[in-house]
């Protein structure tokens, strides 16, 4: 019997050409029962990219972020007996149908709660999305980036940029940018929590999800991201991205976090 699988594009004033980039791959895959856009605009101008039968479109100009509108789409696709879902940035986009393969390395290892693919630029080079779970002082480098010694010493480490890069790996942070669940692991770990605006909801839905299963970066297959960074280049989203860590802190611990050093170590012991 073929497992359904449901997928999300979460909306907010988006480039028109952006979007049907990201929507055409998604729908280019016969795997995909349905895709759900969740439109935080202000206006429903965008409803206009609803061409396809498999495409249900939601209205939600209250905005309630990023976390709490992909947990709309998760809670129809539990609704409607899915087994897995996508959660797929705006700005995302894939040429081979490399839903297939994800859906069928997670389908034979039960064990997965998660996984997202390989990354790119624009220009085929690595984003490196993967990550150990972040102290206060993580954040702090990632953003002063100095001195540099320090710095790629740090780096290095924290997104493990050393590991080879087609290695499949178990690593307790994964990218929401594009990110595979499966549902059945959802259902005990919970969704997103609705406390996080932006960012930070992917990081702290792959640390609850990686104490029970793994949560996997698989690059035998590998996505184009337009990682844009905009909370360097916004006030009123560093602003979201300070509260947004605070929250994390706060809910996790900031220096005293014993479940932080467990996990980071149990994903550097796959290295040894």
């Amino acid at each position: 019997m073929k497992n359904k699988v449901t997928s999300c594009i979460v909306l907010y004033r988006n480039d028109f050409q952006m979007l049907e980039r990201a929507i055409q791959s998604l729908l280019n895959s016969n795997a995909i029962d349905k895709l759900f856009l969740v439109d935080n605009s202000p206006t429903d101008d965008l409803k206009v990219l609803a061409v396809d039968s498999r495409i249900d479109y939601f209205y939600n100009p209250s905005n309630p972020g990023f976390g709490a509108a992909h947990n709309i789409a998760i809670i129809k696709s539990i609704e409607a007996g899915s087994k897995y879902h996508f959660v797929i940035n705006p700005d995302a986009y894939f040429e081979e149908d490399i839903i297939i393969t994800m859906v069928d390395f997670m389908n034979q290892n039960k064990d997965i709660g998660m996984m997202m693919p390989k990354v790119l630029n624009e220009d085929g080079s690595i984003q490196y999305l993967p990550k150990l779970l972040p102290s206060p002082y993580s954040i702090l480098m990632r953003k002063l980036k100095k001195p540099s010694g320090i710095y790629n010493k740090f780096i290095n480490q924290y997104e493990l940029r050393s590991i080879d890069q087609d290695v499949i790996y178990n690593v307790p942070v994964l990218s929401g940018c594009f990110t595979l669940l499966n549902l059945e692991a959802i259902k005990e770990v919970g969704m997103y929590d609705d406390n996080y605006f932006m960012y930070f909801e992917d990081w702290d839905l792959s640390r609850r999800m990686n104490t029970r299963y793994k949560t996997i970066y698989f690059p035998k297959v590998s996505i184009y991201h337009g990682y844009d960074s905009g909370a360097n280049k916004s006030s009123k989203l560093f602003k979201i991205f300070i509260n947004s860590a605070i929250t994390y802190f706060n809910k996790w611990g900031w220096f005293f976090d014993s479940e932080r050093k467990r996990l980071n170590k149990k994903a550097l012991s796959q290295f040894n």
